[in-house]
């Protein structure tokens, strides 16, 4: 893989972590600061929050992978 192969790797890696966090401070928001009265929320938020923390673990296999 060449340097730049593995940059646009890190990149989508920083990417998924940051999208990642991200969802999960709207999951703390709203455990926080919303419920109960929100509790409908929950599975979606839950979701987004899974479904991006996934997509960061497997930007980070993949990098993982390239690298070593």
């Amino acid at each position: 893989m060449t340097p730049e192969e593995l940059k646009v790797l890190e990149k989508a890696v920083s990417k998924a972590k940051r999208i990642a966090s991200e969802r999960a401070s709207e999951l703390h928001d709203l455990v926080e600061d919303r419920l109960p009265a929100a509790y409908e929320d929950i599975p979606a938020i839950a979701q987004a929050t899974y479904d991006a923390c996934h997509a960061w673990a497997e930007a980070s296999a993949r990098l993982k992978a390239a690298s070593g």
